[in-house]
């Protein structure tokens, strides 16, 4: 009860805060983080443990399976060089920074060291985008690599959190890690794959029931469980689920079952951070709270290094790779990356959901796990205050030339989808179609243009005006007791799919929290 309590606090802390910065540039994560220590901190706040295991399935499978969905496969063959030098060898290099401090300041043995590497060394792409989102003029390319890197640095970073935490509970397996490792991604991937394909094929019967979006998350968590019973790789087989779903599903799935799955997902992998970040300070708490005040003092240095090394590894590895990419593209006759879009790249370097899950699946009476999980959240607080609240005024410094390429394929896309629908009623002659042909030819010109068609005809602005008396109306009658509620009711839900239909869809967006 005093753990549902604390989270109920900071939902509402949370949700406070992230009114007042919805202006402001700021990621959510970076409020999230500061809440959530805030309310650790509080008196009488519980000493709650999570086990392990349930930490990697209950955070990070909802997380990735929703970050594979927005990522296709394309942009991996696109990007494949940028994504393999961040994704992968960044990771790799980071992890090695940061075990090397572990050794050199805190005697930590080095398999424990590699562990906390590989904790703090993947970026949350959440905590980028939030910000990133807000300034359309940025380089499609770049976002898209950030967005990728963050989606598979996890896979990295786990595959070598599970082998370092392997060896160091269990030295005798260190024969049988290669082999294993070498299976793990495979089989991950293949099984993924399968359970996408799966998933594809049994989500239509479930169409129009509040169990089809329950049913995603069991395809989500079971896929995580299936893989680790098998010990392949988890986060590999959650990202080719979650691509392959996103592959074949949408041109099976009713508009409303996609809009009710989207907003049970983006509320569900929202809270989830809430979580996180609550059950992250409490444990910090509780080490702060066992540490004497030299060994505090000292452990906070220890955090402040791990900090520091992270973020200028980030720095110093990513503008090394922007001068390479520079040379190479150069001499296959690329288009060349600015410096600028490398300085935005290595600044984008907040850790997040990962770091956390990570943190809090250190095994109890790993080596020195105190002095991990307290740099694990220096680091999540380090980088997404420092980086989160600068990231904004950085990209207004350096300046970057708009990039309309979205809005361009947007709009192109927007005229063939009109033509395609113009085609259907090509054959008919009659009145209805005659004003149906001419509405979707100015649609059509307005497309064309880069405006969005709903919001430039008249018709439609006078349909809205009219919802607006409809709303009042009904309200009316249910307030007079002229109708009930079972009534007021069916006529709300109609009314609000009308008004769905006939209105631009950013009057339905909803912001990322």
């Amino acid at each position: 009860m005093v753990l549902f309590e604390s989270a109920l606090i900071l939902i509402t802390v949370a949700i406070v805060l992230l009114h007042l910065t919805r202006r402001l540039s700021i990621p959510y994560p970076t409020v999230l983080a500061l809440a959530g220590v805030g309310v650790a901190a509080l008196p009488g706040a519980p000493a709650i443990g999570i086990d392990p295991s349930l930490a990697l399935a209950l955070f990070i499978a909802p997380a990735v399976f929703d970050a594979a969905f927005d990522f296709p496969p394309r942009d991996v063959r696109r990007y494949w060089l940028p994504l393999l030098s961040l994704a992968a060898i960044a990771v790799v290099v980071t992890t090695a920074v940061v075990a090397a401090v572990g050794v050199a300041m805190a005697g930590m043995p080095l398999a424990a060291a590699i562990a906390l590497g590989a904790i703090v060394a993947p970026p949350d792409a959440a905590a980028a985008t939030a910000v990133l989102g807000r300034f359309s003029q940025l380089p499609r390319s770049t976002v898209t690599v950030l967005k990728g890197e963050s989606l598979l640095n996890d896979a990295v970073a786990l595959l070598i959190f599970s082998a370092a935490v392997g060896v160091m509970l269990h030295p005798a397996s260190l024969g049988s890690l290669a082999p294993r490792l070498a299976v793990a991604a495979p089989g991950g991937l293949l099984l993924g794959c399968a359970l996408g394909r799966l998933g594809t094929w049994v989500m239509p019967l479930l169409y129009g029931r509040l169990s089809g979006a329950v049913a995603s998350f069991v395809l989500a968590f079971g896929t995580w469980i299936v893989a680790e019973r098998l010990e392949f790789s988890a986060v590999l087989a959650m990202v080719a689920c979650g691509m392959v779903v996103a592959r074949y599903a949408p041109a099976h799935t009713p508009a409303r079952d996609r809009i009710h799955v989207y907003s049970v997902w983006n509320t569900a992998v929202f809270l989830l951070n809430v979580l996180a970040f609550l059950l992250l300070g409490l444990q910090a708490r509780a080490v702060v709270q066992r540490l004497a005040p030299d060994a505090l003092d000292e452990a906070l240095r220890f955090a402040g290094a791990v900090l520091a090394a992270v973020i200028v590894t980030r720095i110093v590895w990513v503008m090394l790779h922007n001068v390479v990419l520079r040379w190479l593209y150069r001499r296959r006759g690329k288009r060349v990356l600015s410096v600028a879009q490398g300085v935005l790249a290595s600044w984008c370097g907040m850790r997040g959901l990962v770091t956390l899950a990570t943190a809090l699946a250190l095994p109890e009476g790993f080596p020195q796990r105190d002095l991990i999980v307290l740099s694990a959240l220096a680091v999540v607080l380090g980088t997404l205050v420092l980086q989160g609240l600068t990231l904004g005024p950085l990209i207004r410094l350096l300046r970057f030339p708009p990039d309309d390429s979205l809005a361009r394929e947007v709009a192109q896309a927007r005229a063939e989808l009109i033509d395609a629908g113009l085609a259907r009623i090509a054959d008919r002659a009659d009145e209805p179609a005659v004003r149906l042909r001419e509405l979707y030819n100015a649609e059509r010109a307005a497309a064309l243009q880069g405006r969005r068609p709903h919001s430039t005809q008249p018709i439609d602005a006078l349909k809205r005006e009219t919802m607006i008396g409809k709303r009042a109306r009904l309200a009316e009658l249910r307030a007079a007791g002229a109708i009930d509620d079972d009534v007021f009711h069916t006529l709300e839900h109609e009314l609000d799919w009308t008004d769905l239909a006939m209105s631009p869809p950013e009057r339905f967006e909803m912001d990322e929290a």
